[in-house]
């Protein structure tokens, strides 16, 4: 029992430390433009790192932040199997969203999640991508898509992969819309922010 236990162990640790690497932090520290913490919403993700003005480093936030679940997936399936890689997800999520060195106070775990669909099941992870777009695009509001996305994802992880999946994927969105609280109170007084920057998410 404790043999098939540890594998899950080491995947856990390896996702969490891959996720509590705080990039948009360190790439505007790095750019000169100071603690992103003091910045917009106080975030570490990419949509805070975009309040700065640069879209580049809001970018390569947002690839980085995918790639840090993607690696320890990608690692924990090689070495312990498809469950220890499901683990490594949660971990990873865990891991962007509580990082023991900030505090426990991370990102909101949008990039994370996208990048943890993709490497358990890419069409799962493309279609989440799609239904960001979409909302995006038709309502303008970066919170609403994330959580639409987020919503619809273990329907389309049971469909296209197993129970397994999207209990886990389930575990993701349930741990996203946490994170996004404060988010879906101001979506429920119609406060939210819209990505044109507009104030009003009606």
């Amino acid at each position: 029992m404790a043999a098939d236990i540890l594998p899950l162990i080491y995947a856990a640790a390896l996702g969490y430390l891959a996720g509590s690497i705080p990039f948009g932090l360190l790439l505007t520290r790095a750019a000169g433009l100071g603690d992103i913490r003091t910045i917009g919403s106080g975030n570490i993700g990419a949509t805070n790192v975009l309040r700065t003005g640069d879209r580049r480093l809001a970018a390569a936030t947002l690839v980085l932040d995918a790639l840090k679940a993607v690696v320890p997936i990608l690692i924990a399936r090689h070495f312990w199997g498809e469950d220890a890689a499901r683990v490594a997800a949660l971990g990873a999520f865990l891991g962007h969203c509580f990082p023991a060195w900030l505090g426990f106070k991370g990102g909101k775990g949008v990039a994370v999640m996208i990048g943890s669909l993709l490497a358990l099941n890419w069409p799962v992870g493309l279609i989440f991508c799609a239904v960001w777009l979409l909302i995006a695009l038709a309502r303008k509001i970066s919170s609403l898509a994330a959580l639409t996305a987020a919503a619809t994802a273990p329907i389309f992880a049971y469909v296209l992969g197993s129970e397994r999946l999207a209990l886990v994927v389930l575990a993701l969105a349930l741990l996203l819309f946490f994170q996004h609280r404060d988010n879906i109170g101001r979506l429920l007084r119609g406060t939210e922010s819209r990505i044109d920057g507009g104030k009003k998410a009606g």
